[in-house]
This record gives C-alpha cells, structure tokens and sequence, in this order.
C-alpha cells in the first residue's frame, strides 16, 4: 500500500486510557489496526494528558482522513455527558466534560464509554459473542465487575451500576455482610489473600500466576484454595443466570485464558442442578484481551455515529 492510498484512508483514532499507559491504535470501520503504539499515562494532569492525545491525534490526521476519536475509560462514565464519575488511578480525568476537551483540542468528533463495557462490546461485534443479542460479561480481577448487553447495547442502570457484579452479597456469615460480597470472596485477588494466609506469607508475596504453579506442583493449600474459587465463582454465575438468563455468560480478565479455570467453573456448575435447578449453565472466555478496549471503544462511537450501514 503506497503513501498516496494510506493518505485517503478514513480512519479512526481510538485511546484505551489506562492507569500506567495509554494504548493507542489508528484503525478502520471493521475493527482492524493500521498504527498501534503506547505511552505512559500523563502524572503531571489535566494538561499534560489533553496535550499528548491531542499530538497524537494531530500527528496521525497527516497520514489518516480521521473521522474522530474514540476513548476506554476507567471510572463511572456517562456516555451522554462526557463526565467520567466515581475514581480510578487517574484522578484528574473525573469531573470534568472529557469529550468536550478532546474535541475543542482535535477538532473531530469524540465518544466516550467505560473500559470495561468497551471489552463487553467488542466481543458482541468481533468476538465470542458476535451474533448473540443477549449476554453478560464478567471480569475477574482484583475485583469482579462485566456487563450487561442486550441488542449491542449496554444495560447501564440508574446510577450507572448496571453489571457491577461484585457488589452481590454471597453470604451472611460476617457480622458485616459486605465483608462477603463476591468480589471479596471470589476474585484472583481474594484467592491469592487466601492462600496467603493459610500458608503465614506476607502481603504481595504471592500472585495469581503463582497460585496456580503451587497447585499443579500439587500443593495442598493452593489445591483446595483454588476447588474453593471455582465454587465461589460458579455460585455467583448460577445467581446471575437465574436472576437475567442471558443467552451467554463470557468470562474475562486475565485468568480466563486458563484452560483449567474455564473447566474448574464449568464443573463446578454442572453440579448446581437438581430436579428444580435444570438449566444448564456453561461459560466460556472472552475471546480478546489486550485490544479488547480499543475495538469496544471504536464499535461505541460507530453506533453512536450511525456509521455501520456506510
């Protein structure tokens, strides 16, 4: 491809905005990458932040016919306003009117929706959900959080909560029942305290990845830690296939590009059935993980624009 047909390209410039980088691509109407590239995520402000997206943006229309902007944003984001609530690690993007900055400084077009639903959205367009009308996404990290998509749209709620899963209470066990919510009790964060603690190591000695390695070394502790989790998880997906019966449950996150995770839930599932609880419940990984939130955020300002029947 020459210089002169790159130049008439329409082309998209899309931000995944992260708490250490920022990821960036120049991509086209189907989803696909023509320039990628990262940089640290501004700690200086406000300023800074604007100015580097801004050059970047500005360094591409040279070479792309851009048609705007499209950003994944960590925080409560309301897609109608621009605001970006609640908190994240970047403390300065909260509060302010995001979308109306980006385009007084571009001059294009600019949308903008939560990372986690961007992740949701791309695999209803491109990936393990293409096709399905219906289906929730549930990420598994330091805490669990997903969506919920009906018709390629988000359920987002009324205070913006819509898919926040981790907030579901699992158990009244505590004097404080918050202490049990499922993000507490069953994210990799909470299995890695776990077998932290049963084996007396201090905080930040162990992570997830090692976890796993314990137990297929056959560490007991890290076995029955990790049996645990899979039932945890599993109980909080049987609650949610009952309460919305989506067509399909993704799992996401970095843990469900483990084969043996995806079995360990999907077994533990199939053991919550009886001659009343009939469905039967499976669930399966996201198909992308590091490009999930840019080709989200690209699928969102496409909807928004009217621009998939060009």
């Amino acid at each position: 491809m020459d210089e002169n047909e790159v130049s008439r390209m329409k082309a998209y410039m899309v931000f995944d905005i992260g708490g250490t980088y920022i990821k960036y691509a120049v991509m086209d109407q189907e989803g696909k990458k023509l320039e990628s590239g990262k940089f640290p995520t501004p700690c200086e402000g406000l300023e800074s932040f604007l100015q580097k997206l801004s050059q970047v943006t500005k360094e591409y229309s040279n070479s792309f016919e851009l048609q705007g902007v499209a950003l994944s944003s960590p925080g409560a984001v309301n897609v109608k306003t621009g605001f970006i609530g609640g908190a994240s690690a970047i403390p300065y993007i909260h509060g302010v009117c995001m979308t109306d900055l980006i385009r007084e400084r571009t001059g294009f077009p600019v949308s903008i929706e939560n990372d986690a639903n961007c992740a949701a959205l791309a695999e209803g367009w491109l990936g393990a959900a293409k096709g399905t009308e219906y289906y929730i996404c549930i990420v598994i990290g330091t805490g669990i959080g997903g969506s919920i998509v009906i018709n390629q749209s988000i359920l987002r709620g009324t205070s913006l909560h819509g898919g926040e899963f981790g907030y579901m209470i699992m158990g009244a066990q505590s004097k404080n029942p918050l202490d049990q919510t499922w993000s507490k009790t069953a994210s990799t964060h909470a299995l890695v305290e776990e077998v932290a603690k049963r084996k007396s190591l201090e905080k930040g000695m162990l992570n997830g990845e090692d976890v796993f390695l314990l137990a297929d070394k056959g560490d007991t502790i890290a076995k029955e830690s990790i049996a645990e989790f899979y039932k945890r998880l599993a109980i909080g997906i049987y609650n949610l296939k009952y309460a919305l019966d989506p067509q399909k449950i993704l799992i996401g996150g970095g843990i469900s590009k483990r084969q043996e995770v995806m079995d360990g839930i999907n077994r533990e599932l199939k053991r919550l059935r009886d001659d009343i609880s009939t469905l039967r419940i499976e669930v399966q990984a996201c198909q992308f993980e590091n490009d999930a939130n840019l080709i989200g955020a690209l699928f969102h300002f496409l909807k928004g624009a009217g621009r998939f029947n060009e």
